[in-house]
């Protein structure tokens, strides 16, 4: 029977949750999750949890942070005056927005407090810090994409969630545990 290998597609339905129970991500209701294998398009202990597996086979398992987005670093908490926000933007906590970088790259941030005086925004992943624990099953092995487009359902289990992160590979995507 064929096992999941580098440079093959491989074709996963999962479903992704919390220490507490909560779904971040599912594939269920849409087409599966369809990556080339060591092509970087997945956290690395998914990817690693996949690799050797079998047509069909079904396994649980819990990334530690350092698996997945690794911890949360404090350093990427930032707090702005109100006066260096644009006056036509009215922010949101829980709202994603895009920063720019000095040169010019854009990077995901999330809205944390918002007063009459600042605006503290968070560019840590919205899952990093936290243990993630995947119920996966292998649905499809091959040498070509089966998809239209590979991972074009998502970055590699992280399709279609609230958050639009930017993420890897190349382009954005709608997820919460897009790389980054």
């Amino acid at each position: 029977m064929e096992k999941v290998t580098n440079d093959l597609f491989v074709s996963v339905d999962y479903k992704g949750t919390l220490e507490n129970g909560d779904v971040f991500d599912t594939s269920s209701g849409r087409a599966p999750l369809e990556v080339k294998m060591g092509a970087g398009q997945l956290i690395k202990g998914f990817e690693d949890a996949l690799m050797g597996m079998e047509l069909r086979e079904k396994k649980t398992f819990t990334l530690d942070p350092t698996e997945a987005y690794g911890p949360r670093n404090e350093d990427h908490v930032h707090v702005f005056n109100r006066t260096e926000i644009p006056p036509e933007m009215n922010p949101k906590v829980g709202e994603m927005i895009g920063l720019s970088s000095p040169d010019g790259q854009q990077i995901p941030a999330m809205i944390a407090h918002v007063d009459e005086k600042q605006v503290k925004v968070d560019m840590n992943h919205p899952l990093a810090g936290k243990s993630l624990t995947f119920q996966i099953e292998v649905v499809g092995i091959s040498s070509t994409p089966t998809q239209a487009s590979p991972g074009a359902s998502g970055c590699g289990c992280d399709c279609g969630s609230e958050h639009d992160c930017g993420s890897k590979p190349e382009g954005e995507c709608s997820s919460d545990c897009c790389q980054s």
